[in-house]
């Protein structure tokens, strides 16, 4: 018996049109076939009864998204998630629905044989392999994530410039150094994570006085992200620190470097951001666009086991939880036994042969955070956990990311999506569908 919401696409492509007759698909699937309008966003099939297919997506209403010289169509960036959650597949499929996906670098290396005995050259290589593999999936926006929490965060920033990645994206700490890494030639762009108009404020210092360089964009990410968090267990709670609140503080300090030295800056709002709406509502504070995490998890093209996206689908408002992680940070999970038994005081024996973070007390700690998060995203949660935003219980099924996307693009403009006119038009169209080869 399949789980609930867990109904997989009939083959391995974002949508195939050999796949069902015409009288059974969905508006998203008739869109998929019939349309032929511009833009479009293309996605490749590995099964060969598949065809490449266009599917364009109605405009948000808002500016593409440039960073530097890399521009999406939409201003979506789908936030890097660790450990191997956020790989090639999902950020070439984020990618080719006109947003940017990003590969996150946390345990990337999980599946290489030799990721015990030669933890520094198995991520490497992992990572080269898994920005190959999205540039041979996509041609659009492709960027990182890295922890500055990492012992290795210089291994990563060094070979993601090295393949020329559109864009890193550094937080869990501050990426003093980050700008040392570009040569004359490098293309990458340089995005911090901030959590505060300080943080903020401390980098565009430091890069300006000794790199001459200013971010190319800024995250803003506030409280109610999923994954560790750079706020106190006090200020998770505080409304003071809202992103609402912190988003026109950090908007003054980019705005005053930005105009200062002739540089547009992008500003991007993260961190409880789940509806078409809340992109509009923060748009309206003025940011250039938003950062999403929690909702592509719950999508085909996700790296995760499918046990990993349900425990999202079967979560009450209850079971989104704060804990204590090793590395010395609040982090926000899906309460499951395992994390009851940490709770209660029950150690998970182990010995570390990673030295992964930098901040992680794992003399003392109670367990693995790494193997606890490689387990869950092998879909063992009986020996880890599955780190979730706040608002992962309201995720009910498991769709495509170009479903998410027409999804976010009906909420942003108040449409219901059955009565979107781009789905309309498209079910209007069924009687001479349209494939591009």
């Amino acid at each position: 018996m399949p789980l609930r919401g867990s109904t997989a696409p009939p083959c391995t492509a974002t949508y195939c049109a050999s796949a069902k007759p015409i009288a059974n698909r969905t508006p998203i699937e008739l869109l998929a076939s019939t349309s032929r309008a511009a833009p479009s966003v293309h996605h490749l099939s590995s099964d060969t009864n598949c065809r490449k297919v266009r599917i364009p997506v109605p405009a948000l209403g808002h500016r593409p998204l440039t960073i530097g010289n890399s521009t999406a169509r939409f201003p979506i960036i789908q936030g890097g998630m660790g450990v191997a959650i956020s790989l090639s597949g999902l950020a070439s499929a984020v990618a080719n629905a006109g947003g940017i996906g990003v590969i996150a670098a946390a345990g990337i290396g999980m599946n290489e044989p030799d990721f015990k005995s030669n933890f520094l050259q198995a991520n490497k290589r992992a990572l080269r392999h898994e920005i190959r593999m999205a540039r041979s999936l996509s041609d659009g926006v492709i960027g990182l994530n890295v922890m500055m929490a990492h012992t290795n965060h210089a291994d990563f920033f060094s070979t993601g410039i090295e393949e020329e990645i559109d864009i890193i994206f550094s937080g869990a700490g501050l990426p003093l150094t980050l700008p040392s890494y570009l040569n004359g030639n490098s293309r990458t762009k340089l995005v911090p994570i901030v959590s505060s108009a300080r943080a903020t404020q401390v980098i565009c210092k430091r890069w300006l006085n000794k790199y001459d360089y200013l971010p190319d964009a800024v995250v803003v990410e506030g409280p109610l992200a999923g994954g560790h968090l750079g706020f106190s267990q006090d200020q998770i709670f505080d409304p003071a620190f809202a992103l609402e609140k912190l988003i026109p503080e950090v908007l003054e300090v980019v705005d005053s470097f930005g105009s200062r030295y002739g540089k547009k800056i992008p500003v991007i709002a993260a961190g409880g951001i789940y509806t078409g709406h809340d992109i509009r509502t923060k748009i309206a504070l003025g940011v250039d666009g938003v950062q999403m995490g929690t909702r592509f998890v719950a999508t085909h093209e996700c790296d995760a086991d499918l046990k990993f996206k349900q425990a999202y689908i079967n979560a009450q408002p209850q079971d989104i939880v704060i804990i204590n992680s090793p590395v010395g940070m609040p982090g926000r999970a899906v309460r499951n036994e395992y994390i009851d038994d940490v709770r209660s005081g029950v150690k998970k024996p182990f010995n570390c042969p990673y030295h992964c973070i930098s901040t992680c007390d794992y003399a003392s700690a109670p367990y693995c955070i790494a193997q606890a998060l490689m387990a869950a995203q092998r879909g063992r949660l009986n020996s880890g956990f599955a780190f979730a935003g706040a608002n992962a219980y309201r995720i009910t099924e498991i769709i495509s990311v170009a479903e998410l996307f027409a999804q976010l693009v009906a909420e942003y403009a108040d449409v219901p999506l059955e009565t979107s006119p781009a789905l309309d038009s498209a079910c209007r169209q069924t009687d001479n569908p349209t494939l591009s080869a």
